[in-house]
Order: structure tokens, then sequence, then C-alpha cells
């Protein structure tokens, strides 16, 4: 075939003139590139759109079922595998994360996103239609198949489109659905299950992302590649299976089982074995599932454990504050999701004011700092909370917490997308994601042992066997279980409760210290793209000013064909 004819064989005009009136493929795909060109993007904010609501899907769910379980064990039974409803949509979330993005760099971004979009509907429909529950487990863990594609696909897609130099407008817009994911999630599962049923909570799923697999098909335009090399089959497995037996040991060790007992130990051997045999697998491997070289940038690696360590305070603080304000403050439940609004609200508005910062300097170092000391700061002040402390001043000290993980949130993906080349995006993004998943499991269960433990000793010392007794099945009581004790012992419990909370909190602001001291080691590496002035200058202006080693300029990405 001539260069001068089509793919159906009709002559076409001038190849120049053709290249001067319309970009690439792969440009016409990235706003930042019409908008170097002088046009504005077409798509790109219904686009974004669709991407913010299958971002609110995949984080809403949890979050949304908790408050329905009560009626869903009404209504199903099976009380003693309640906590598998949970678990199997973590496992499987947390499992699939690294494979979605990887199967993303390797067959394209927009197939595989569809394709989770679709897993997540099916497990979301076929949940709600449930008839005991062992269907609801299993369902559920498809779910949660489909969530693992989605929160890494918006993450990689957003990376596709948008240059890091311009990423940080949307931080706003991703901290905001995180608020509403938060504070909605049970108000929202609250109101459909007492007034349209508890499968509600999962077919209120289906036309949200209805609305995001048509948007995202229709005007979403990405390259797809077509990868030669097989699928690492083996390195998936044994990554599975290590990622598993870490998440089963946060998720039991201390409930199910004792953390010395014999299946924690066993999962723990399995866990270590897997992923060493699983680094072995992916040095010889031709596309391994979590290529190891993209570690050996220093930023990437900073930015990993930092993102594990802000994982593992959020979702502690984010576990214990409201048990907190319930019990010794006397909050209700739904009143507990509302009090947690100056931690949300904190978050939200330096998200936004770093993003315009990042976007308008090209500068972020300082941010991950800053997140980190006011992590630090905050962590420690929730820890001088006591029976006397008045909402106004915890909501103070949250707002404290909610600008470090302002600062710290989306500039954690913004760094690691940057130091990644663009042909790695998935698993870079899909690697920063996991690891901050996995730091949640264990800040939830590490800070949940030390929390159980404390409020033990403390009604132990206080009211002796009779506090002993009554934590002996667990360290949290309902609102109802507190109003049938006597006055002595629920005193006992709500200083049991301060002191427990303490403790987690306090370990908190320790763990901070640790993310704060790597923060200072990250380098300002220029991001990709243009500045927002510049743009008028003229395409060129939009090069990769970046890291230089083999880093590929946004836009730039090999194209095979475009979907």
């Amino acid at each position: 075939m001539s260069q001068n004819q089509s793919e159906g064989g009709v002559p076409s005009a001038s190849p120049r003139r053709d290249a001067e009136a319309a970009p690439s493929s792969a440009e016409a795909a990235l706003p930042g590139a019409e908008a170097a060109s002088g046009r504005k993007p077409r798509s790109t904010g219904v686009v974004i759109f669709a991407l913010m609501i299958a971002m609110l899907l995949a984080m809403l769910d949890n979050m949304i079922v908790g408050t329905a379980m009560p009626t869903i064990v009404g209504e199903l039974g099976g009380l003693n595998h309640l906590s598998w409803v949970v678990t199997a949509y973590t496992l499987a979330t947390a499992a699939s994360t690294p494979i979605w993005g990887k199967l993303g760099d390797m067959y394209g971004r927009k197939g595989m996103f569809l394709t989770s979009i679709v897993v997540f509907l099916g497990g979301s429909a076929l949940s709600g239609a449930a008839q005991d529950m062992g269907q609801l487990i299993g369902f559920r863990a498809l779910q949660g198949l489909g969530a693992g594609g989605l929160m890494v696909g918006v993450m990689a897609i957003i990376g596709d489109l948008v240059p890091p130099r311009e990423r940080g407008r949307y931080q706003g817009m991703m901290a905001g659905v995180m608020a509403v994911a938060m504070i909605g999630g049970p108000l929202v599962g609250g109101t459909l299950t007492d007034h349209l049923g508890w499968r509600w909570i999962f077919y209120i799923n289906v036309p949200l992302g209805a609305i995001a697999l048509a948007a995202i098909t229709a005007v979403l335009h990405l390259p797809k590649k077509r990868a030669q090399a097989r699928i690492d089959y083996v390195g998936a497995a044994l990554l599975t299976i290590g990622i598993t037996s870490l998440v089963l040991i946060t998720t039991w060790g201390g409930n199910e089982y004792a953390w010395g007992s014999a299946q924690i130990i066993g999962l723990g051997v399995l866990g270590v074995a897997a992923l060493i045999a699983f680094l072995a697998v992916e040095r010889r491997v031709a596309e391994p599932v979590l290529p190891l070289h993209i570690f050996r940038n220093g930023n990437f690696s900073l930015i990993t454990v930092i993102g594990f360590l802000t994982g593992f305070v959020m979702f502690g603080s984010m576990t214990f504050l409201p048990l907190f304000q319930q019990t010794v403050q006397g909050a209700t439940a739904t009143n507990s999701g509302l009090l947690l609004l100056p931690m949300l609200l904190g978050m939200l508005a330096v998200s936004l004011i770093s993003g315009r910062v990042t976007t308008q300097t090209g500068k972020y170092r300082i941010f991950p700092i800053l997140g980190g000391g006011l992590m630090v700061v905050g962590m420690f002040l929730l820890a001088l909370m006591d029976t006397g402390t008045t909402r106004l001043t915890s909501g103070i000290y949250m707002a404290v917490l909610g600008a470090g993980m302002g600062f710290l949130m989306q500039t954690s993906m913004l760094i690691a997308q940057n130091s990644v080349e663009m042909k790695d995006m998935g698993v870079g993004s899909s690697s920063a994601t996991l690891f901050r998943t996995l730091g949640g499991s264990f800040g939830v269960a590490i800070l949940g042992a030390l929390f159980t433990n404390q409020v033990r000793d403390t009604m132990v010392a206080r009211v002796g066997e009779k506090g002993a007794a009554i934590t002996s099945g667990g360290a949290q009581l309902d609102r109802e279980s507190l109003k049938k004790l006597a006055p002595e012992i629920r005193d006992a419990y709500t200083h049991a409760v301060a002191d427990g909370a303490h403790q987690v909190f306090l370990w908190g602001a320790v763990i901070s210290v640790v993310g704060f001291l790597a923060a200072w080691f990250i380098k300002e590496v220029p991001l990709r793209g243009s500045a927002p002035k510049s743009r008028k200058e003229g395409p060129d202006q939009g090069q990769d000013q970046g890291q230089g080693q083999g880093q590929t300029p946004a836009g730039q990405t090999p194209v095979a064909e475009t979907v």
C-alpha cells in the first residue's frame, strides 16, 4: 500500500497537508494537545464526568453497604458469615487492581475500563438479586473484581488525557467525590434500606454505571494497543495469592483467629512465599504484571511508601473517629457521619488549592511535606481528646488532619504517574492505588488491635471482671447495648473508648512521622505538559520537560489503532 493511500484503498490528499490540518489520533485523544493547537477539547468534560461517576461507585459501595447489613442478615440469615460480605469485595478489589492496570497498558485502557464497568454492574445486579448469604458473598466478590478496574482505570485514563502539569485542576473534583462517598454513603444506604429495601443499595449502581458506560463508549478516544507478549499468568496468580494472604491476615487477625494462631501464621508464611516467588518470576518474563523497573525511580518508590502510610493513617482514623463520636460524644450514627465534615471539607479545600498552584507553577514537592507535617499534627491533636472534648474542638482537630490528607491524596498519584513512562501509566496508577489500599487494611487491623486491647485493659482497671465480661465479645458496643448498662459501667466504657482512641491516634501520629520524613527526599522533577499560559505559543511547547530517562512525552504514545 502506498503512502498516499488510505487503508480502504482510496487515495488521500497530500500527507503534509493532512498532517497540518489535523492532529494524530493520539493527539486528538489528548485535551492538552487540542488546547496547545488552539482548539477547545470537545469531550473532555463529558469524559471526566463519567470517570467521576465510576470513581464514586467504587468508593461508595462498602460505605453504603455497612448501614444495611443488619437488615440483610435479618432477611438472608448467615450471621456467622456476615464479615465475608465486606471481605469478599475487599479481597477481589485489592487482588485485581494491579492486573487491571497491566491489562490496560497491554491492550488499551478504554476496553479494559469498559469491561470493569460491565463486571461491576453485573456483580451489583446479581448482589441485589441474591437469595442467600452464600450467593451474596459470591456476587460481592464479582462486584469487587470490577471495582478494582474502576479505580485504576479512572486514574490511568486521566493520566492519559491530561498532562501532569495540568492535572492539578482535577484534584478538587476527585477529593469532592471522596467526600461525597464518605459522608453520603451511610446516609444513602440508610435511606434506601428504610424506604426501598436493602436490594436497592446494589440496584442503584446500575443506572449510574450505565450513564458512565454510555458516555465513555461514545466520547472517549484512546489508543488501542496490540501487545504481542503473553499475559503473565504465573505472576498474576502469585501476586493474587500474596495480596489475598495479607488482606486475610489483617481481616482475621485478632477477630476470627488469634494473632499467634496456626491460621494467621500459615497465611503469613504463604503470603511471604508467594511474594518472593512473584519477584523471581517478574525478573524473567517479557511483560511482567508489575514491572519491577518502575521502583528504580526514587520518587516512585518514595511515593508508594507515603501512599501506604497515608492509607494506614487515613483509614485507621476514619474507622475510629465515628466510634469516639458515638460513644464518648453521644452522637447518633447519622450525625457521626456529618461530624466528619470538617475533615472532609479541609481535604477538599486544600486539594483544590494545591491543584491550582500545581497547575499554575508546576511545583509540587512542598505539598507532600506540608501534608505529612499536618497529618502528624492532626493525629497528635486527636490523641489529646478525652471524655471532656467538645465537638467544636474535635472538629478543628479533624480539619487539620483533613488538610494534611488534602495535600497528600491526589499529589501522591500525580507524582507516581509523572515518575513512570506513558507505557507504564496503568501499572504505575494501580501500584499507587494498591499500596494505599494495603496500607488501609493494615491500619484498620493493627490500630484496631491496639484499640481493643486498650479498651479491655481500661474496663478491667475500672470495674474489674465485669469489664472483662462486657468486652469479651469485642470492644465495640452499639447505642442500644450501652443504654442497658449500669451507669457506672457505662461511664467506665466511655472512658475506655476514649483511652482506646488515644492509643489509635497517638500511634497514627508516630506512623505519620515516617511519611513526613520520607516526603523530604522527593525530588522536584518537572511535570510533563505545558503550562497553561504557554498554550498559545504553539504545539511544540507541550513537549516533555521531564525526566529524560526514556520518558515518553504526553500525547506520543505509540498508536496501533484508535477506538
